[in-house]
């Protein structure tokens, strides 16, 4: 046991390690990371948009599948961010054996559930696309990707939630590696099997299905090894566990499956309002738009994210000062992100427009529709710590709520502005929801952290106090 004990070394102390630094250790890998995870869509959609003659349709037709294989994505973050928070509570307070039973029932779940979505999606996935904004004219470019990629669920899935896992152990660089080699292999892939072999939209799954694999199979084989301070262990499975883990895990999921909604939405907003004539041109614009708002919104969710861990062992140690400032340093992070993608979407997106299309029309307004979306950018940043934060020690009580409220008033002004300043107007949807969300949630941060985090610093008589 001593000898086991011995090979185990941390890239990080979360308890221990000067909070700056140590906030710039995890928040800049795990940044690159999620940056590095957009690719695997971009490319995608960037190859696709430039296949001869159908390219544009093409681009459509994942853009329509796009928001429905996040949906199914974001159970990963259900279970790998609501249980790795909760595993890096227990390291704090050192429960080692309830930190292993949590990553096990992790690891249990995300099996469980990959393959169940399997069984129900794919017998539906074409009537799923329909009703989520599929035309004639685009569907089998949608329904051909889908498939394929529904088959790599498994891997998906694995490889995303159960990385939360290497991160909340410190290992923040291991997490990035995970994700690079992934889309690496993607990008290496995408002109091969698209172009080389002539296997179009085809191509592009499976592409980003091979490279799943090749993520999921480093992290298992990280997590089951001998480095990692809690490795996965088939045992201690618990009904209190898995509940514990959803309760926790419903905030980031309910974002992700609420985001995707929200594009799921839109695009049929804009079939209606845009009509036969402009509809499909429309979500060919949302399609390029969304992909710069995932590198606007991942990497952001990689520093909040991935930060987590240092709030949650240190609220877990009862360290309540480190917490306050190492979340001071997290929102420094988010908001010069936010502060340096505004300045980008307004300088830099005629050319990462131009990556997806050549067509003068479609252009002109994706440029249009990014500086649309990105009027109230900034505040953005605040909105993602505040929620990430209070999910990192267990008060989804509040990160819920404020989730949801930021996601209904972007849903009511996105049916609302269509309905008076016609079909292009959704795309302010997204800058009166930066503005209004973060407003409300500033002001519950106000209130809330700085009590509880003093309530559980403070002696207890009797037990621990429990997020």
């Amino acid at each position: 046991m001593v000898r086991e004990e011995k090979k185990v070394h941390v890239e990080n102390d979360l308890g221990k390690d000067d909070i700056r630094q140590l906030v710039r250790r995890i928040a800049l890998p795990s940044m690159l990371a999620q940056f590095v995870s957009v690719l695997y869509s971009i490319v995608d959609r960037m190859y696709i948009g430039h296949i001869p003659g159908f390219g544009e349709l093409a681009l459509a037709g994942v853009g329509v599948c796009g928001p429905v294989v996040t949906m199914i994505g974001s159970v990963a973050s259900l279970v790998g961010m609501g249980g790795a928070p909760l595993m890096s509570i227990r390291m704090g307070e050192g429960n080692k054996t309830e930190a292993r039973n949590i990553l096990a029932n992790c690891f249990f779940m995300l099996c469980l559930f990959s393959a169940v979505l399997m069984a129900l999606v794919i017998p539906l996935r074409t009537p799923m696309l329909l009703f989520f904004g599929a035309s004639e004219a685009t569907l089998p470019y949608a329904d051909t990707y889908f498939f394929y990629y529904l088959l790599g669920t498994p891997f998906a899935l694995l490889a995303t939630g159960m990385n939360s896992f290497v991160v909340a152990q410190g290992f923040a660089k291991k997490a990035m590696t995970s994700v690079v080699l992934g889309a690496v292999m993607n990008i290496v892939l995408d002109p091969i099997l698209i172009f080389a072999l002539n296997m179009g939209v085809q191509g592009a799954a499976i592409a980003t299905v091979l490279s799943q694999i090749a993520s999921c199979a480093y992290v298992l084989a990280f997590l089951f090894g001998r480095r990692v301070p809690i490795p996965i262990a088939l045992k201690g499975y618990s009904l209190r566990i898995a509940g514990r883990v959803l309760g926790v895990g419903l905030t980031p999921f309910s974002i992700i499956a609420v985001d995707n909604v929200m594009i799921i939405a839109l695009n049929a907003v804009l079939q209606r309002y845009g009509g036969p004539e402009e509809g499909d041109l429309l979500i060919t614009v949302a399609t390029i738009v969304q992909s710069f708002m995932l590198v606007v919104t991942m990497p952001l969710g990689g520093i909040s994210g991935g930060t987590q861990p240092i709030l949650s062992f240190n609220f877990g140690a009862r360290q309540a000062e480190r917490v306050m400032r190492a979340q001071r340093r997290i929102f420094l992070w988010c908001l010069s992100y936010t502060s340096g993608m505004f300045v980008l979407a307004w300088i830099a997106s005629p050319l990462f427009v131009r990556l997806f299309t050549t067509d003068a029309v479609v252009a002109e307004k994706a440029v249009w529709a990014i500086h649309a979306c990105t009027l109230a950018l900034i505040p953005l940043g605040i909105q993602y710590e505040i929620v990430d934060g209070f999910t990192a020690i267990g008060l989804v009580r509040f990160s819920w709520p404020l989730s949801f409220w930021r996601k209904a008033v972007y849903f009511a002004a996105l049916f609302l502005l269509p309905s008076w300043f016609g079909a292009e107007a959704v795309f302010y949807a997204e800058a009166v929801s930066d503005v209004i969300g973060p407003l409300v949630s500033i002001g519950v941060h106000a209130l809330v952290m700085k009590r509880y985090l003093a309530l559980r610093a403070a002696p207890l008589e009797n037990g621990r106090l429990l997020p």
